[in-house]
């Protein structure tokens, strides 16, 4: 039986097609994975400060119930800018469900934003690793959530969080039945899928849970 061809978004990035090609000759977990999901793609929201900020509200807390404050935090705004946070009060942000912690690094966030502190017009002409530097300088946001943004604002295309929880548990899963999996075997792993290792990572997070991830 002839395999059905696969299907892209209008909106999935440029490059989505040749790396689910590239993924499908190297790697059979994704060989058998991709055209699973055939019709989607990673998604940009398309605003660098909700981007970051919806990756601070996430952390360390469920997707859905990073939704459900994301959606009573953004209600206290008509539109979720830098100056519109910087006016709410703590009690108000609290009311939310945010901790103590991420009032503070939501409100340094905006700050960052307000005050032009962030290279916002130059980041499609710096690579990773710069950006990942200046964005881990703002409280609050650590390697990880910079690597989000890469992925889900600027759409790199190959970026590897290695600390992310979903990606280790992915991979442990399918390719390695349910056993440890160390960073370095994840890199390892991850070569193969060069240079596309961010739409591999959102396979395999997809192969977690059925509902795409995005920031």
């Amino acid at each position: 039986m002839t395999a059905k061809p696969l299907t892209f978004p209008d909106t999935a990035p440029d490059y989505w097609r040749a790396a689910c090609e590239h993924l499908m000759r190297k790697d059979r977990v994704l060989r058998r994975l991709v055209p699973k999901f055939s019709g989607a793609s990673i998604e940009t929201r398309g605003d660098p400060f909700v981007t970051l900020a919806r990756s601070v509200v996430g952390q360390q807390i469920s997707v859905k119930a990073a939704q459900s404050v994301w959606d009573r935090f953004s209600g206290l705004m008509k539109v979720v800018k830098p100056a519109a946070v910087l006016k709410l009060s703590v009690e108000d942000m609290r009311g939310s469900g945010l901790s103590a912690r991420k009032v503070e690094y939501l409100q340094d966030l905006a700050s960052y934003f307000q005050n032009g502190k962030v290279s916002v017009k130059q980041w499609s002409q710096m690579d990773d690793e710069a950006i990942i530097a200046e964005l881990i300088a703002i409280r609050g946001i650590g390697r990880w959530t910079a690597e989000m943004f890469l992925m889900f604002y600027l759409l790199r295309p190959d970026v590897l969080p290695l600390d992310d929880v979903g990606l280790v548990n992915g991979i442990s899963k399918l390719y390695f039945s349910g056993e440890p999996v160390s960073r370095s075997e994840v890199r390892d792993l991850a070569r193969a899928w060069e240079p596309y290792r961010s739409v591999a990572t959102w396979y395999i997070w997809r192969s977690l849970d059925p509902e795409p991830v995005a920031y």
